[in-house]
């Protein structure tokens, strides 16, 4: 009977390990490996969360094509519980196809504003495009909590990559 207690309290944390499931592909040139989650739908867009040596990159993908971005396109993160946000800044290329790119550098200590959006629940993403363009992505508790899980195994996996 001890047993059986024992494996129920234990089985909840094997199956939040088994959540963890990066994809990872090798380019056939530089032969360099890149880490990327699944892609995480949400309200009014998709996010796939990459990496590889050097840098960890939060893609974005609208829902809306006719979202177009530039460097000076900004995304506006806020997080549940706080009045805290934080800005970041379009780190992709200039597109009109709806790609917003997040890009963190890749080191052995986590970056603090990347260790706030995968340990903290975000409430809201507002990101703001050319031409006054918003758009407003809110949250879910299922979307916290896979941001926040993938996310974190991403990066501590991503630290391997580090030559």
């Amino acid at each position: 009977m001890k047993f059986l207690a024992g494996l129920i309290f234990v089985l909840p944390l094997c199956a939040a390990a088994q959540d963890c499931k990066l994809k990872k592909t090798v380019d056939p040139y530089t032969k360099e490996v890149r880490l990327s989650t699944s892609l995480i739908k949400m309200d009014m867009a998709s996010l796939s969360i990459q990496a590889d040596s050097k840098e960890v990159d939060l893609f974005f993908t609208m829902n809306r094509n006719e979202s177009c971005f530039n460097d000076a396109s900004t995304a506006v993160i806020n997080y549940e519980g706080t009045k805290v946000k934080a800005t970041f800044r379009n780190t992709g290329s200039v597109n009109c196809e709806g790609f917003f790119h997040i890009i963190f550098r890749n080191t052995a200590t986590t970056n603090t504003l990347l260790n706030r959006l995968i340990t903290q629940k975000i409430t809201s993403i507002v990101i703001n495009g050319t031409n006054k363009t918003q758009t407003t992505i809110t949250l879910t508790p299922e979307d916290q909590e896979k941001i926040m899980t993938q996310g974190d195994c991403l990066v501590k996996e991503a630290k391997a990559l580090i030559k």
